[in-house]
């Protein structure tokens, strides 16, 4: 197919999940241009952070948002393009997003039957000094079909997730989509505008040798924290493990999904109940790497078992290969410190 220098027939993401979506005869494809409209954001995103300089849109907004993070102009940004986008694709109900306090309820008249939870720009810290960040999502559907939707209707666990995905730009822009039917991963071609399908059924190794941490806060571990990543740098026996932190979540679990491994931001003495939100981070990351094969738990229960009581709920996050995260639960079990 590239006998002219190009390839004729390559699969988009759009082809892709029109092809998915001929699997299910009740679909009516409005999750489709529900992503069509996610896709739409990305690019413009994905556009927006390689002008940033260039435009002045680097810095702060003078804001802080809903869980206490300082907006960045981008932030900003990118937030409006995913609210703006979602809402005029006729397909969504409730919205829930890192930098809104509130749920975002779409008006009657553009109402579907989808809810989503995102964070429009993941690691905006890290923007002013260009490495990468992301955008992460999540795509539930609602389980009421009689009266207004409400914020109650978005807050299911995890494992209720229809699909969800994360938009990494970094050397390249690409989009890693999770659903039912496995992991698949998607580079944007900038010379026609598209997502092309690169990285089919992506599976994460049983086990690697990287763990990532923010080894700063090691003082205001557990017990079980401190002891996995001691026997993880002085191990008893083989070679020790490689830490690799980048410190923008999406750039830290996409090298682990690739390479294995295991990413951790667990709770500090400082922050019992985590840092990491639940809903929009670190269940729609916890069911891609699942259906990777890999395992996601807060050292108490799975992820995608908790059961939300707010949008902006924080939780201790441990994910990546199975054998590795598997050790932390040992860890946890030992100390006395899990349910799982």
């Amino acid at each position: 197919m590239e006998k002219y220098g190009m390839n004729t027939n390559c699969l988009t993401l759009a082809r892709f999940f029109l092809h998915e979506q001929r699997k299910h005869k009740e679909a009516t494809g409005e999750l489709t241009q529900l992503l069509n409209a996610i896709l739409t954001a990305v690019k413009a995103i994905q556009s927006s952070v390689r002008k940033a300089g260039i435009s002045k849109i680097f810095g702060l907004a003078g804001n802080t948002n809903t869980t206490g993070d300082d907006q960045k102009k981008l932030d900003v940004v990118s937030d409006e393009l995913f609210i703006n986008m979602l809402w005029s694709s006729y397909t969504t109900c409730i919205l829930a997003s890192e930098e809104d306090e509130n749920a975002i309820i779409i008006d009657k008249h553009k109402q579907g039957k989808y809810i989503v939870c995102f964070d429009p720009l993941d690691g905006s810290s890290n923007i002013d000094c260009l490495v990468s960040i992301g955008s992460i999502f999540g795509v539930w559907k609602r389980e009421s079909d009689s009266g207004e939707p409400t914020v109650k209707d978005a807050l299911q666990p995890g494992n209720k997730l229809v699909c969800s995905g994360y938009a990494l730009y970094g050397s390249a822009c690409m989009i890693v989509l999770a659903t039912d039917s496995g992991v698949n991963g998607f580079m944007l071609d900038p010379s026609i505008g598209e997502f092309i399908l690169t990285d089919p059924n992506m599976q994460i190794k049983p086990r690697g040798n990287i763990y990532s941490i923010n080894e700063g806060y090691s003082a205001k571990w557990d017990e079980a924290v401190k002891e996995y990543i001691n026997e993880k740098k002085f191990p008893k026996s083989g070679k020790p493990y490689a830490s690799r932190y980048v410190g923008s979540m999406v750039a830290d679990l996409h090298r682990t999904l690739v390479y294995g491994g295991i990413f951790m931001y667990p709770a500090t003495t400082d922050a019992p109940n985590g840092k990491l939100r639940l809903m929009y981070e670190c269940n729609p990351m916890a069911y891609i790497i699942e259906k990777a094969g890999g395992m996601a738990t807060t050292g108490r229960e799975p992820v995608l078992n908790v059961i939300p009581t707010d949008i902006h709920q924080r939780v201790p996050f441990f994910v990546g290969s199975k054998e590795d995260v598997q050790d932390v639960l040992n860890c946890y079990k030992k100390h006395g410190l899990t349910a799982q």
